[in-house]
Parts: structure tokens; sequence; C-alpha cells
């Protein structure tokens, strides 16, 4: 079973290095995201997502490509192309997998504009190596899923981060 884990930062760059930290663990097998999105509250009130995968384009990539294939062998490959593509994008639509993009801007919505939250659908994790290296990054939970225990050890080494942060002497 997957959890769900969202983390509010001051900055997108900021939102966008911890995720980049967090892959960086994947390749180490210390942590498997499901899915790792990255949403932004604009000055204008609305949400972007960024994500990594983008379903649709992928979709629309992958139909051109076989409906070019297609339209060849009844020498019409453009006409294949344009059909395999609007095919391929309903499709990737249609499976868009991951965290619900509505939910997230939903919760992205209580952000202060200008800030970023770091989505993450977590399938697996070694608790106490990941949320070392998430505690360096600061950040408030806005959401989770996971059990009391582990939310509150992760709460606490957030707090220390932005405690040791705040009581450093600005240069």
């Amino acid at each position: 079973m997957s959890d769900l884990l969202a983390i509010a930062y001051p900055t997108e760059s900021e939102a966008e290095a911890v995720r980049a930290r967090l892959l960086g663990l994947q390749r180490e097998y210390l942590i498997e995201l499901g899915d790792a999105v990255v949403a932004v509250k604009q000055p204008d009130g609305q949400v972007k997502l960024n994500q990594l995968f983008e379903p649709v384009a992928a979709g629309a990539v992958s139909g051109a490509l076989w409906g070019s294939l297609i339209g060849l062998v009844v020498l019409m490959p453009l006409a294949g192309a344009a059909l395999g593509a609007a095919s391929g994008a309903l499709g990737g639509k249609m499976t868009d997998l991951g965290i619900d993009d509505a939910f997230m801007k939903e919760a992205a919505k209580a952000l202060d504009a200008g800030h970023a939250a770091l989505f993450l659908l977590i399938r697996k994790m070694t608790t106490d190596k990941v949320v070392a290296a998430l505690a360096a990054s600061g950040g408030v939970i806005l959401r989770s899923s996971f059990d009391e225990t582990r939310e509150e050890a992760l709460r606490e080494a957030l707090a220390r981060a932005q405690a040791a942060v705040r009581s450093a002497p600005k240069a």
C-alpha cells in the first residue's frame, strides 16, 4: 500500500531540490516513489503542477508513431499519424496514474502565492534514512497518510531543521 505525503516549501526551487534529492535516494533503493509532483501557487491564485511524467504527451507521441506506421500500410501516413496522436493523447488522459491532479490543486490552494508543495506517493521507503534526508530541507507537512509515529518523527525532524535555519546567524 502506498502512502501520500505533501510538504510545503517557501519556494518552487526548494521543492524541486527536495524532489531531486528523493529521486537520488530512489536510485539508491532507499525509497520507491509512485509519483512526485511539485505544485506551485501562482500570484493570480492558480496552481501549476510540475509533473515528472506527462501521460498525455507521451501517449500522443506514441500514438503518432504507431499511427504513422499503420498509415504507411494503407498509404495514408499523415492521416494515420493524426489519428494515432489523437487517440494516444486520449489514452494518456484516461490512464493518468499517480496522485489525482484535482486533489493536488485543491490542497495547494492553501499555500501563499509563490510557495510550493511537494506531493509524494511513496510505495516503500527506509524510513530513518529518508526522514534524515527530508529533515535537512525543512518544510511543513500539509497532508500525510503515514501512521502517527512516522508522521510525528518527520514533523519533529522538519521542525528541528527550521529552528536551525532561524537560529543561524545572518551573513
